[in-house]
């Protein structure tokens, strides 16, 4: 136990002197100012030494320096990577030049983040950079079932700096002046060491352990720790960054094993899989290096598969599930019931006033309950103020909790499925409110659940995947029809096309198992929407048809009006001009039949379209004149907006080019007006055209730059495309021809993006015009002339996709 050559003589300190018996007088007391800071000579009650040995002299050795274990740092793992934008802040705190005397750092963030690993990297690098002497480590086991105390935590402390049993205080009070008299006689020696206390619970673990200048600490925990330094949340691995772990984590065992790169595609799965969680990540590879012949893609489904996601993250050793097992384990009870309700919302986040109505709870009251939750690292704050997120494991973490609470629980059950209906109640309301302002047909009296139809877009845009979300997981019911239906304009407005594809199946779907005969006909006609707009024509007339025949047998004239409508409509984008004609016209005589004004001018306005399609442009500038009359006399300024808009489209088929412009400029005042950006947006795109067919170039790129903005803040990328379409072709104008085909590649590719393959043609066709006239090579020509034609092609656009071919075969002969 002693060192060489110092076990021949008994002694107290220097002096030799036996020491007293324990109980004795003269007990030292703690050091003060210009003493000793070892406690030497100094006996402590209470100690192990009286304990055990009361019968005998008690003798303190003058042993050499016990070892201490200042470099007890173990290596980085292989596959540490994506932390740089983490190290960078908490080195900054710990150089010698920060400005701070003592830094103190807390790493908090959810269990298997990577917490220790970062700060284990924080102590290698601070070492090579030569800022501290050494790194202290002590763990404080902050979730175990007997969490460290802080004499224990100081006793470990005091044996690594080479304090020998002896001669630590026995109590907590006393080791914490001993623990700083002893950081502070090093420091005065010129050491500067770091402190890593590692997994704390709370800051009393970790207050007691804070060292004095100008030594530091580094803290982590699963909470946040206040009062303790300066905070650093560390999140999940960026995608990129969790595959690459993957991959170094795989080669470590194995540098032959290339599954990684050989299946990128499968890898970022199975990275997505873990929630992008260093821990969760670590074990899936240890799994897989276990069964090297397993591809990725079989790992990736079987996370994927059913609700057992947690189960294939368990390697024997280490099991996700019981680390977030530990943090559960230490909320309150009212805490615990918030994390397993939380898991009944069915978004990716939920808001303060949902949350509220999830628990039946004030808003000021659950704002601080989540605010626990986030101070625990089991949810935290979204990027939008007011908004709670969970992580994905977390949340699976949840459910399990869920049913396990429910299972057998008749009670418990009763309040959680009340919670489910309340939260399900609250997003119904505000979206139904929503509807009213984001409808502009003025059919809907606006609801006061918002301001304005700014605020109402606003809200559903925060919680548009939650909607949507909740409309999916609810089982068919009024509650979930209602909902869905109340998120058709808002999705059609924001050109979320494939989602309200999805909503107005599974709105028809619900209908059909409800046996709801009533509203059938209205989601018929919701799916005819989203069809065309996906530009599945045939698919959407069947739609319309379908509605049309129910709505008859309900005798809904209305219904049965706007259902012929909607399939005109349908038929002049399928290029069947006369039945379009026939099918206006029926509609237009039903609305009379009920003397509704507003349905008569829509037929108008739609007539003139397909008037113009089929070239009678002085009948289409007609009837596009009664519908905005009809409009006019109703105050409807949407409608008179919508006629204007069409009738300066057929003014420049007519090249009466400056009046076109008046028109357009008047049908953006009352777009404008009206709040709506995507009617704004249209007309100035219109503007644009209208100027380039007058050969003002600059100022039509100014027009459809401001198009462009106002789709883009509206989030409509099919109409950015369009507007990205006509860039093109002025800049080719203004022989600006690489900028014309930059702009020429991201429509086309926004075009074939959205399955909309007649646009994509189109600009396709465009794009090699321009990439002509930039001297682009022949070969690359032709290869976008045929990409033109594949284009017009699956769009069953034959004599286009025929002028295509032939410009294409053009192209190739004059090569040859």
């Amino acid at each position: 136990m002693g060192a060489k050559g110092n076990k021949s003589k008994k002694r107290n300190g220097k002096s030799g002197v036996p020491a007293q018996r324990s109980g004795a007088r003269g007990a030292a007391s703690a050091p003060g100012p210009g003493q000793g800071s070892d406690f030497a000579g100094s006996r402590f009650t209470g100690s192990a030494a009286q304990q055990y040995g009361q019968q005998y002299n008690t003798f303190v050795q003058q042993y050499a320096p016990a070892p201490s274990a200042l470099d007890a740092l173990q290596a980085l793992p292989p596959e540490f990577t994506g932390r740089d934008e983490d190290l960078a802040p908490l080195l900054d705190l710990l150089a010698p030049d920060s400005g701070t005397e003592r830094p103190v750092a807390v790493v908090a963030g959810m269990g298997g983040v990577g917490k220790t690993t970062l700060a284990h990297a924080v102590g290698h690098e601070v070492l090579k950079r030569g800022w501290f002497t050494g790194v202290l480590l002590v763990d404080l086991r902050g979730y175990d079932p007997q969490p460290a105390q802080p004499e224990q935590s100081l006793d470990a402390l005091l044996r690594r700096l080479g304090v020998q049993p002896e001669h630590i205080p026995p109590t907590g009070a006393d080791r914490e002046v001993f623990y700083r008299s002893h950081l502070a006689e090093r420091g005065r020696k010129g050491e500067r060491l770091l402190v890593i206390a590692d997994n704390a619970s709370s800051a009393a673990q970790v207050k007691p352990l804070l060292p004095p200048a100008p030594h530091a600490m580094v803290a982590t925990s699963r909470r946040a720790l206040p009062g303790i330094g300066r905070p650093r949340t560390l999140h999940q691995l960026q995608p990129d960054d969790a595959v690459a772990l993957l991959a170094l984590a795989l080669r470590e065992a194995n540098p032959e094993d290339r599954r990684v790169e050989e299946d990128r595609e499968a890898a970022e799965r199975v990275a997505t899989a873990c929630g992008c969680l260093p821990l969760a990540l670590q074990i899936v590879a240890a799994l897989l290096v276990q069964d090297p012949d397993q591809p990725l893609a079989e790992r990736a489904e079987r996370l994927a598969a059913g609700n057992g996601r947690l189960d294939s993250i368990n390697d024997g050793e280490r099991d996700l599930r019981a680390v977030f097992g530990q943090t559960f384990d230490g909320l309150l009870p009212q805490q615990q019931d918030l994390f397993r309700m939380l898991s009944l919302n069915a978004g990716p986040d939920i808001s303060t006033p949902a949350a509220a109505a999830l628990t039946h709870h004030t808003e000021t009251a659950i704002d601080n309950q989540l605010g626990q939750l986030a101070a625990a690292h089991l949810i935290t704050r979204g990027t939008t103020r007011g908004r709670w997120q969970m992580h994905d494991l977390l949340r699976d973490y949840a459910v399990e909790q869920t049913q396990a609470h429910l299972k057998g629980n008749r009670t418990a059950r009763r309040k959680y499925d009340q919670a489910r209906e309340r939260l399900t109640a609250h997003y119904v309301k505000r979206a139904e409110g929503a509807r009213t302002h984001i409808d502009l047909s003025d059919q809907l009296q606006p609801s006061p659940e918002f301001q304005d139809r700014e605020g109402a877009l606003r809200w559903v845009d925060g919680e548009s995947g939650t909607l949507i979300a909740t409309a999916h997981q609810e089982a068919p019911s009024e509650a979930s029809v209602r909902l869905c239906f109340a998120l058709t304009e808002y999705l059609q407005y924001r050109e979320l096309r494939d989602e309200a594809l999805a909503i107005a199946a599974l709105s028809l779907d619900s209908l059909r198992s409800l046996g709801d005969r009533l509203n059938e006909p209205s989601a018929w006609s919701h799916l005819g929407y989203a069809l065309r707009d996906l530009h599945r024509y045939d698919e959407a007339l069947d739609a319309h048809t379908t509605a049309r025949g129910l709505y008859e047998r309900l005798g809904d004239t209305f219904g049965f009006a706007k259902a012929w409508e909607n399939g005109g409509s349908v038929l002049e984008a399928l290029h069947r001009f006369t039945e379009a004609l026939e099918a206006h016209a029926t509609a237009r005589g039903l609305y009379e039949q009920i003397d509704d004004v507003r349905g008569q001018a829509i037929t108008w306005n739609n007539t003139g379209i397909t008037l113009r399609s089929l070239h009678r442009y002085e009948e289409a500038l007609a009837v596009h004149a009664t519908a905005r009359e009809l409009c006019e006399g109703r105050g409807d300024t949407n409608g008179q907006a919508n006629a204007l808009s069409s009738t300066g489209i057929t003014l420049q088929r007519l090249a009466r080019f400056d009046e076109a412009l008046v028109v357009h400029a008047t049908a953006r005042e009352l777009y404008e007006v009206r709040g709506d950006t995507h009617g704004q947006a249209v007309a100035w795109n219109n503007t644009g055209i209208t100027l380039q067919d007058l050969g003002r170039y600059d100022e039509a790129l100014a027009a459809h730059a401001t198009a462009r903005d106002l789709n883009q803040a509206a989030g409509n990328t099919h109409s950015q495309a369009i507007t990205w379409n006509n860039t093109g072709t002025a800049l080719r104008a203004l022989h600006r021809h690489g900028e014309a085909v930059a702009a020429g590649r991201r429509a086309a590719e926004a075009f074939e993006s959205f399955a909309d393959f007649t646009r994509a043609g189109e600009a396709l066709g465009e794009l090699a015009t321009s990439l002509e006239a930039g001297g682009a090579g022949a070969d690359e020509v032709r290869a976008t002339w045929l990409r033109s034609a594949g284009a017009y092609d699956r769009a069953g656009a034959t004599v286009k996709r025929d002028e295509s071919r032939a410009k294409a075969e053009a192209v190739g002969s004059a090569a040859g």
